[in-house]
């Protein structure tokens, strides 16, 4: 007997792959189906969706985030108004997150993906690539850009997406040093024009766009430490680290 959420399951695959003209293989197992699940979404073309596709994915979405567990504001380590975290952000009830976005904004097409903005968008559901697509009107944002969005089906209120410099192997330019440091600045300054209390970072431009990761963290680190002394002491700023490295590296500029 299935349970109630692979019931659930089963009925929003049937609804994404009707979208596609095509059927759900009987032969599918819980953990193919939730692939599965994440995969469709990931290819999903920016569009509105029926609500009751909406309402099953938003019950399965909540149900796997019961799952995972939300991590409050009130639960990190302070040091002050910034805090160390490693773990999925997508986990994160805060007032906003910093999504680490491409310039079409649109989120990774790219089936089970790891990377960030993969899980964001998977786990927010597909309102937020429709979101995205309403903002941008099928426009580019320029690197260090700033669009806000609702987060929908995550636990943080709303998503900052940015796009950061891509370093193709070396070291950065002048320009992508001053570019990464504009994305840090861009987001608290739209942070601090919502009036968001807590904001966190994710490690932007390391991952697919190569920026060294200790480079990374010195201008992630500086810039938000000098922007909450000098503009707002009213935001608390959580650096998300998914990796032992990145924890370490940011630990070592933390102390």
């Amino acid at each position: 007997m299935l349970s109630q959420t692979e019931a659930v399951l089963n009925q929003l695959l049937d609804f994404l792959l009707a979208e596609r003209g095509e059927q759900r293989p009987i032969e599918w197992g819980a953990a193919q189906k939730a692939d599965a699940f994440r995969a469709l979404c990931n290819v999903r073309p920016a569009a509105p969706a029926e609500q009751a596709m909406l309402k099953l994915q938003d019950q399965y979405l909540q149900h796997e985030l019961s799952i995972k567990g939300v991590v409050t504001a009130d639960e990190l380590n302070w040091h002050g108004a910034v805090a160390l975290w490693q773990g999925d952000i997508t986990r994160l009830a805060v007032d906003g997150i910093v999504n680490a976005g491409n310039n079409a904004l649109l989120g990774c097409f790219q089936p089970l993906h790891r990377c960030i903005d993969n899980a964001i968008h998977t786990f927010a559901g597909v309102q937020l690539r429709w979101a995205c697509q309403q903002a941008m009107k099928g426009g580019r944002l320029d690197t260090a850009g700033v669009v806000v969005t609702d987060a929908f089906n995550l636990p943080s209120k709303k998503v900052l997406h940015t796009v950061g410099p891509i370093v193709r192997g070396g070291q950065p330019q002048v320009e992508q040093v001053a570019q990464l440091r504009d994305c840090y600045l861009s987001s608290l300054q739209q942070a601090q024009k919502l009036g968001l209390q807590t904001l966190a970072f994710c490690c932007l431009s390391t991952g697919e766009y190569g920026y060294p990761k200790q480079a990374a963290a010195e201008i992630a680190v500086s810039t938000v430490q000098s922007w909450l002394n000098k503009e707002c002491r009213q935001l608390r700023v959580v650096f998300n680290v998914f990796t032992d490295e990145d924890k370490q590296i940011y630990e070592t500029l933390l102390r």
